[in-house]
């Protein structure tokens, strides 16, 4: 999974959430069924697109993906209510096309080989020539 409810709640509020899953209007808090079926629609799209490419399940999930992944997710939960003018489906594509980059290797995910968190490389280094001011260059004088 890619993302989780927190994730999902802390981008768009428990009250959308609740508007999205609770069609009914019954339950008068978050169905949790309908949030996962969204989550695991959203991951299993994700994993269509970088399947070529990367070895599935991914260790680390890089943080653009959640976002990714929660973008995906509560356009899902819309279930067909959107036009593609409004801001989740805009969203939505703009994850499709990222996705679509990501598999053709036009955007990193930020992930070595071995799909770990690449390290830095940003880090300093000093190099000296040498002593300028040493006995065998002052030639008696020290």
């Amino acid at each position: 999974m890619y993302c989780d409810k927190k994730d999902m709640n802390d981008r768009f509020g428990k009250q959308e959430l609740i508007e999205l899953t609770d069609r009914d209007g019954s339950a008068g808090d978050i169905v949790e069924d309908v949030l996962n079926q969204a989550i695991d629609d959203a991951s299993s799209t994700i994993d269509g697109y970088l399947g070529g490419r990367y070895s599935l399940p991914l260790s680390v999930v890089p943080r653009i993906l959640t976002r990714h992944a929660c973008d995906l997710a509560r356009y899902f939960l819309y279930d067909n209510a959107l036009d593609d003018a409004s801001t989740p489906a805009k969203r939505y594509h703009s994850s499709i096309k990222y996705l679509e980059q990501a598999a053709n290797g036009k955007v990193q995910l930020g992930l070595d080989t071995k799909q770990q968190k690449a390290a830095t490389t940003a880090t300093a280094e000093m190099y000296s020539a040498g002593s300028v001011f040493s006995r065998k260059q002052a030639k008696g004088f020290i």
